[in-house]
């Protein structure tokens, strides 16, 4: 979906919840984020920095301030919850040593470490989710963008990983969540960007509830 005339600020540690139907164009404006797709026109700054003048080179620096977190979790098959998130960290040449201190301490966060040595066939949905998104952590990003990451999830394992999400803003991370679920929404009582047919139609915030 083409975006048209997007204006938005998103400031460091603010959680916003990006609603709209399918089609909206909440997806690519988090692919802009990541330079995954560029803009035609107007400019895209992350961390104060124009993302039109990355060198390609430079776009796996980026990459790694933001986490990202996906509807269909994207794990590795073959890979136990341990080895997928240190895979994330191998790519990028971490040592042994980090791999080993590192990994368990984030699946800790996420409420996984009994499930260490688990692969994901031997998980729920929730705890997919939750493995996902230590992945995401693993880095220690500035940004986590969360792109529909409770579209496969009952309500109690939604509301299971948008408190995870709550509790990584809390540590001062700025979480951008794309949905289109109104009662998760309303349940996290933060800012929200409404779009439609690739406009921001609404930038609003009410005391205690959102109106989408």
């Amino acid at each position: 979906m083409a975006l048209d005339g997007v204006s938005l600020e998103i400031k460091l540690g603010e959680l916003v919840s990006l609603v709209g139907p399918s089609g909206a164009g909440k997806s690519t404006l988090l692919k802009l984020l990541t330079r995954e797709i560029v803009p035609s026109q107007g400019e895209v700054y992350v961390d104060k920095v124009n993302l039109a003048n990355l060198s390609e080179g430079d776009v796996p620096l980026l990459r790694r301030k933001i986490g990202t977190i996906f509807q269909d979790f994207k794990l590795l098959s073959n890979k136990n919850a341990f080895e997928n998130v240190a895979f994330a960290l191998e790519v990028c040449g971490a040592s042994s040593e980090e791999i080993e201190t590192d990994v368990p301490k984030v699946l800790g966060i996420v409420g996984l470490q009994e499930k260490i040595n688990s692969f994901p066939y031997q998980m729920s949905g929730g705890e997919k989710q939750r493995l996902a998104i230590a992945r995401a952590l693993i880095h220690r990003p500035n940004i986590i963008l969360a792109d529909e990451p409770t579209g496969n999830l009952d309500m109690v394992n939604s509301y299971d990983v948008v408190k995870l999400l709550l509790k990584i803003n809390e540590l001062g991370t700025t979480v951008i969540l794309a949905t289109h679920n109104r009662e998760i929404v309303n349940s996290i009582g933060r800012r929200v960007v409404t779009m439609e047919k690739g406009k921001v139609v609404r930038d609003q915030v009410e005391e205690g509830k959102y109106i989408i």
